[in-house]
């Protein structure tokens, strides 16, 4: 199951590199709209993401539209704190799309509001304002595989009777 990993002016190197690493991991594409608030030659970026960058199809656009336009007809959900929905509600289709805002402000309102009906949370307790951003990936990105029993998937080595 192919998925794709938004992340809409994301502002901290080590949470990109920390969701390239997941990407790699799921075979997840990963589509990066500007302005970034760091450079891809960031250090911190690389350390975050090891040695997996060349694993990962990773995309860049000037604007969210201009994402949208090339994908017209593709499903995208949108990761906020403000959904009625939690991720765990939708029966998620091949190939979608997993929209996360910047860690400082999430997405922005007049989007979330064009796009309500595709709006997701993750479950927190009430005074917590929101999680880290490569977690909240992490969380929803391994709900869509799982809906899809993980195809595609597969288990690394053979596990002998001293790794119990």
């Amino acid at each position: 199951m192919a998925v794709n990993i938004v992340l809409v002016e994301p502002e901290i190197p080590q949470n990109t590199g920390n969701i390239v690493r997941t990407c790699a991991a799921v075979g997840a594409k990963l589509h990066l709209i500007k302005p970034l608030g760091f450079s891809v030659e960031d250090k911190y970026l690389k350390r975050a993401g090891l040695d997996y960058w060349n694993e990962v199809d990773i995309f860049y656009y000037d604007s969210f539209q201009e994402l949208r336009e090339k994908y017209p007809d593709s499903l995208f959900y949108y990761a906020t704190t403000k959904a009625l929905k939690t991720y765990a509600d939708i029966k998620y289709p091949e190939d979608c799309f997993l929209v996360f805002g910047k860690e400082s402000k999430g997405l922005p309102e007049e989007l979330l509001l064009k796009n309500k009906d595709y709006c997701i949370r993750i479950p927190m307790k009430g005074d917590i304002r929101s999680l880290n951003l490569s977690n909240s990936v992490a969380i929803i990105v391994y709900e869509v595989l799982r809906q899809s029993n993980f195809k595609g998937m597969t288990v690394q080595g053979k596990l002998t009777k001293y790794e119990w």
